[in-house]
């Protein structure tokens, strides 16, 4: 007779086109956060084309699921997947390229949700085989702050019934097709977004006497930050400080008014995390940034 294990792996075969093609409708179709109204609908569908029971519309657009073991046993063990995606626009040639153009799954998602529904889709098939009760949860907004999941939470979706454990996962490209990665204690560092605005005095670039260039300020402020990093923190503790996304709408001959910059900085030492944004905030007074905002998750 064959064991659990082999038929999981005998499913998991049989369902891989499935959840393949799965896996491209959401890449193809992808939703910014708080905007994931199509994605819910498609998970809900499938769901209830399996006879998995499920609620919807929880904290926004939030899906949760119950897979019931018909042998007994009272544990609970939830698995969790994310369901936005990016403000990005995707220059892949591929067939199933996003169809909402500037926004992309950049970063998985669209994996995460196939492989929470092709887990589901195998764990309803051995439901007569399963004791106690798995929980599906697909979270919202895991990309802009505040998040899906602290509303996920105040709404009751570690209740009724409270999981003992929750299970999340995320693509990892550097690991070899067909493995995963497995470890114990921290992985996953906390998250802050700093956000600031250089203002100057903007003009035409051959008179750059006359002007106040935020463009050449925002590049000193961003090499200096650096140095929080570099030449502060503990080579023991991990953290990064890092600028993505700089917008000066200036032209090539027109110096412009002001700066945007945007980044994130990830640690998972929570001292040093404030010790980080106090530095951030000394910098703004010396540079005399404009406005420093920042926003954070766990």
């Amino acid at each position: 007779m064959p064991t659990l294990r082999n038929r999981i792996k005998r499913l998991a075969k049989g369902y891989l086109k499935e959840v393949t093609l799965i896996r491209r409708y959401l890449h193809e179709h992808p939703e910014l956060s708080g905007k994931e109204v199509l994605t819910a609908e498609f998970i809900s569908k499938q769901l209830k084309s399996w006879g998995i029971e499920h609620q919807t519309g929880i904290a926004g657009h939030g899906v949760v699921g119950l897979i019931r073991g018909e042998k007994p046993g009272v544990k609970v063990v939830a698995l969790r997947a994310d369901m936005d995606a990016l403000p990005i626009r995707e220059l892949n040639e591929v067939p199933y390229i996003s169809k909402n153009k500037g926004v992309m799954h950049a970063c998985g998602h669209d994996v995460h949700m196939a492989s929470l529904l092709g887990a589901a889709r195998i764990l309803k098939s051995l439901e007569p085989e399963l004791s106690g009760i798995v929980k599906l949860i697909f979270q919202p907004s895991e990309e802009k702050y505040p998040g899906g999941a602290l509303p996920m939470i105040k709404a009751g979706v570690l209740e009724n019934p409270r999981p003992g454990l929750i299970v999340g996962q995320h693509v990892f490209p550097e690991l070899e097709a067909g493995k995963i990665g497995l470890r114990s204690g921290k992985y996953m560092a906390s998250t802050d977004e700093v956000h600031l605005v250089v203002r100057g005095k903007g003009g035409h670039a051959a008179i750059p006497h006359k002007v106040i260039d935020p463009v050449l300020i925002a590049a000193h402020i961003i090499i200096a930050l650096q140095q929080i990093v570099s030449r502060n923190a503990q080579p023991t503790i991990p953290s990064v400080l890092s600028f993505g996304r700089v917008i000066a709408e200036g032209q090539a001959n027109i110096i412009p008014d002001q700066v945007l910059i945007s980044g994130t900085m990830r640690t998972f030492d929570e001292t040093w995390r404030n010790e980080m944004q106090k530095r951030i905030e000394i910098y703004r007074k010396v540079f005399m940034i404009t406005r420093c905002e920042g926003s954070s998750r766990k």
